[in-house]
């Protein structure tokens, strides 16, 4: 039998279960929230760099606990400014995050799972093996990593972060609305929740618990088809989750929280690109508030899928606006280092 006592991940622990482990350490509760402040809101990866803690109990706490840090394993820089970072976790499994730099805005795009359960057609990620999920903590660093990375290339501090990297957020519920706790409270890192958003492909049961839970932060659906038979084709999750099953959760959500909600559309030339497709999804838009982002699609190697021509694209905004639509094209960026949306996948192996 190991005789070695494993320890407690500390960024696991409340507050509360802090200050009760330092009650058996003899130590006083305020040392539990100074300990505290620096794992949150200083985003602290080391117990030795907590300056106001006596070196005694940073002893003390090293023997007890172990703080699970993100690492950059590897960063790729695009010729548009997008940064591609490998990650790697404590148990050296590796996920992806990226910075993506506009003039507008200064965004993280983070991952909640190692791999993905999900077959989304169409996604590198999809063609991957879910792992596991990612601890609360481990999302939480990779915006920290990522902010660091803005403020060192651009001088210009983290304004968005998207849920739109490796994984489906809503299958890891728990930890992905732990994490938004965290970035988002006063004892974290206070930022605001209306600056933050998250992706699905549809899961219609966690869709309207978002509503029960009355959460601040912005909710975006990867729709691709508003069909049954073709989004069952190009997101198979969709045979268990149909458009109806999703329109109930997302008129429902709307209803708890009022807001609005993002359909992710990209479309793939001589799949979802007529006007009939356009005339169905604003169809679909007329559940709820709501606006659509068309989204270049940017080609993987496991796939057949191509990008539809421009003047197809213009032509399926053009017809969305006239139904009174809020449309809007976005171009892709870190296309040339894999970066964009939908090529987020581990080349360099997945322990």
């Amino acid at each position: 039998m190991n005789s070695v006592k494993e320890k407690i991940d500390i960024r696991s622990l409340s507050l509360e279960s802090l200050q009760k482990h330092f009650s058996k350490m003899n130590e006083k509760g305020f040392r539990a929230k100074q300990v505290y402040e620096w794992l949150w809101k200083k985003s602290c990866f080391s117990f030795d760099e907590m300056s106001n803690i006596s070196k005694e109990l940073r002893t003390k706490l090293e023997e007890k606990f172990t703080i699970n840090n993100v690492r950059i394993n590897n960063s790729q820089f695009s010729a548009d400014k997008t940064i591609k970072n490998s990650f790697i976790l404590h148990d050296n499994h590796l996920i992806e995050g990226v910075l993506i730099p506009t003039p507008e805005r200064m965004t993280a795009c983070v991952s909640s799972q190692v791999g993905c359960s999900l077959t989304c057609k169409f996604c590198a990620t999809g063609y991957m093996e879910r792992k596991r999920n990612l601890n609360a903590d481990e999302i939480y660093d990779q915006v920290v990593l990522i902010d660091k990375q803005a403020r060192e290339n651009y001088g210009i501090p983290l304004s968005n972060i998207v849920y739109m990297g490796m994984g489906e957020p809503l299958l890891n519920y728990k930890n992905v609305l732990d994490s938004i706790e965290k970035l988002t409270s006063e004892e974290g890192l206070n930022m605001a929740a209306k600056r933050i958003t998250v992706s699905t492909a549809g899961i219609a049961k966690m869709i309207k618990k978002l509503g029960d839970d009355n959460v601040k932060f912005n909710l975006a659906l990867s729709l691709h088809a508003a069909n049954d038979e073709k989004r069952n084709t190009i997101m198979p999750i969709n045979e268990q989750n149909s458009l109806k099953a999703l329109a109930e959760a997302l008129k429902y959500y709307y209803a708890k929280t009022k807001n609005p909600v993002t359909y992710e559309y990209i479309i793939f030339d001589g799949v979802n690109d007529t006007l009939q497709d356009a005339a169905e999804l604003a169809r679909f838009c007329k559940h709820l508030p709501c606006k659509v982002n068309i989204i270049e699609y940017n080609p993987i190697a496991f796939a057949d899928y191509i990008n539809a021509g421009e003047d197809r694209v213009d032509a399926f905004a053009e017809y969305l606006r006239k139904q009174g639509v809020n449309t809007h094209l976005r171009r892709s960026r870190g296309k040339d280092i894999d970066a964009a949306c939908g090529q987020l996948a581990i080349k360099d192996g997945v322990s």
